[in-house]
């Protein structure tokens, strides 16, 4: 199975290749398509350099915020299954095989990667833990951690999603369709650290996450 590695990316420079540069030594059978989100720093100028037949680079000319960027890369994308991958170090690329062997041994259609949360501000702690909750509790499941990053799915599963939020409000809006949509959520543990220097996330941002679980408690796959 070919692996589509989904990367929005706004104001890295500081971080982007050697992300980039971790990805691509993944041993899996991969594309990876970068989506600029009109960075003003020196991101697009590094992104460039990695271009190639199994890095696809699209530059977005305004900033429209992550949930769009991974729209974008969702529609260039044609592997068997996608992943988001983020453009800092908070998480190991080196995780994705393991997160992919349930998929491709036919055991699940789709993989979240949970992490230990304990390098995150209190702050930021307990506004995941509570999302993950008020998830768990609107649609009578018992997940560990919805707000990751690595969600690993069959491309066609990601299209059947019709996917509308624009920014980190996506990360609920997924977990929302899939579990109204019937999918089971397996659940593998990832290596994780937070990183502040450059963080985009704020707590505020549990506020639209928390609109998007109740928006989409009713949601029903365009094919039922």
């Amino acid at each position: 199975m070919k692996l589509s590695i989904l990367m929005p990316v706004f104001n890295e420079s500081q971080s982007i290749a050697a992300v980039l540069e971790r990805v691509q030594v993944v041993p899996l059978d991969k594309e990876i398509i970068v989506v600029d989100d009109a960075s003003t720093d020196a991101t697009s100028d590094l992104i460039g350099k990695f271009a190639s037949d199994h890095l696809k680079v699209i530059h977005h000319v305004t900033n429209q915020g992550k949930g769009t960027a991974i729209r974008t890369a969702l529609k260039a994308a044609t592997g068997d299954v996608i992943v988001i991958q983020d453009a800092d170090f908070e998480y190991d690329p080196g995780d994705l095989p393991r997160l992919m062997a349930p998929i491709t041994e036919g055991k699940a259609e789709v993989v979240y990667g949970v992490r230990l949360l304990e390098s995150q501000k209190l702050v930021m702690r307990l506004g995941n833990k509570f999302i993950t909750f008020a998830a768990n509790l609107l649609y009578g499941q018992n997940l560990r951690d919805i707000e990751t990053c690595y969600k690993m799915m069959r491309r066609d599963i990601a299209l059947s999603l019709g996917l509308e939020c624009r920014r980190f409000d996506i990360e609920a809006e997924i977990t929302a369709k899939l579990l109204r949509a019937g999918y089971t959520i397996y659940e593998l543990p990832i290596s994780y650290t937070a990183r502040y220097e450059n963080k985009k996330l704020s707590p505020i941002d549990g506020l639209p996450a928390l609109r998007a679980l109740l928006k989409y408690w009713r949601w029903k796959p365009s094919a039922q």
